[in-house]
């Protein structure tokens, strides 16, 4: 079977999108190792496509509460609860497909819970996820034999925030790992966001993600954490909105994602949303071995695989 794709870039989180809908997966979705081969062997640079996760467009498994469901699964072959770059990636998808108006919002069914999604003005593409279910600071860890203090905050899924002097020269290939696997954050461990602040409702962050185990360009769910984080932290203003207040967060990729919320006087912070600079890359279709391959876990990815790309585009050039 030819397995038909797209590729997006959200601020340089590149995702592979395939559709669903009619259920023609489903069968390897309910097979979690079969599943994770098939995302593992897109995902693979220079073997497959090459991504940091794949996501299916799949009806919702819940009636009424949202337009279409979306499954994310991560470089490693794991579940995400929730990817937002990739969600947003996904809004722009649809709107490509003509599944949503542009400008039109929609309600998207993740493991996570229901997330609204809109293509904005420009480049930018908005997603809006739920409220943090736990937020703690000023943790104290012992990280590689030296003393640190960070942030945690769930938003969709776990993010440890740790503030930094100098973000650029900040060596996160090798702190990452040790914040990632940090018993503190077992079993499931979390997502290490290394933050610089630049101004008032500016930061740089650099994200060592979970499931690629290793550092991304940018991370939409880190990126929320280290914003809503920052604010409280800083005694900065209490809302930030995406049209008028924006919080600034400067991804790795040099792209600045735009961070709105609400922060209140208990400490909740609310209306969550934030908005990536998404590129729609190229569509294409995996055929003979390089399908086989993906689909069969008995058969490892051929190095001559073809991937027969089609209808090449960049929206954004």
């Amino acid at each position: 079977m030819d397995i038909a794709f797209a590729k997006l870039s959200g601020s340089g989180n590149d995702f592979v999108c395939i559709d669903n809908r009619d259920g023609r997966f489903d069968s390897m979705l309910s097979d979690e190792l079969h599943v994770a081969h098939f995302a593992r062997t897109l995902c693979r640079r220079g073997l497959g496509v090459g991504a940091d996760g794949v996501i299916f467009a799949c009806k919702p498994q819940i009636d009424g509460v949202a337009d279409i469901g979306a499954l994310f699964f991560e470089t490693d072959g794991s579940q995400a609860e929730l990817c937002g770059n990739g969600t947003a990636c996904f809004v722009h998808w649809m709107t490509s497909n003509g599944w949503l108006r542009d400008g039109a919002e929609t309600k998207i069914l993740t493991p996570a819970g229901v997330v609204l999604g809109s293509n904005s003005t420009g480049q930018y593409t908005q997603v809006c996820i739920p409220d943090p279910e736990y937020i703690q600071t000023d943790l104290e860890l012992l990280v590689g034999g030296e003393q640190w203090k960070c942030d945690l905050a769930i938003v969709g899924t776990p993010h440890a925030v740790i503030y930094v002097e100098d973000l650029d020269s900040f060596e996160v290939a090798h702190w990452g790992p040790l914040f990632r696997h940090h018993e503190r954050f077992q079993p499931r461990g979390a997502n290490a966001n290394f933050v610089e602040i630049l101004d008032e409702g500016l930061i740089a962050v650099r994200t060592f993600e979970f499931g690629v185990e290793g550092e991304t360009l940018s991370c939409g769910t880190g990126s929320a954490a280290a914003a809503i984080m920052t604010a409280g932290r800083e005694d900065q203003r209490s809302e930030y909105d995406c049209l008028e207040h924006p919080f600034g967060v400067r991804a790795r990729s040099g792209d600045v994602l735009k961070i709105c919320f609400t922060q209140h006087d208990d400490g909740r912070f609310t209306d969550v949303c934030l908005q990536t600079v998404v590129r729609f890359v190229y569509t294409g279709v995996l055929t003979g071995r390089a399908a086989q391959s993906a689909l069969n876990p008995a058969c490892e990815p051929a190095k001559d695989a073809a991937i027969r790309r089609a209808v090449v585009k960049d929206e954004q050039s």
